[in-house]
């Protein structure tokens, strides 16, 4: 896995479940767990913004539903 410089994101408590965030350019972000380090999810800007806008306004709250 290469090397990036992750930070936590200031949401994430301390301890386990963190959020980090790698933005080596200005095109790529880079996103992963704390439990899962080797599992990232790799997007832009636009659509990372484009996720939070529609979470933040609850289109994505049927998701969690069983």
């Amino acid at each position: 896995m290469p090397t990036h410089r992750w930070r936590k994101s200031s949401y994430s408590a301390q301890g386990a479940n963190c959020l980090y965030v790698s933005a080596p350019d200005g095109a790529t972000i880079r996103l992963r767990e704390s439990d899962q380090p080797n599992t990232i999810l790799t997007t832009n800007p636009t659509a990372l913004s484009a996720l939070i806008r529609s979470a933040k306004a609850g289109r994505l709250d049927h998701l969690g539903t069983a």
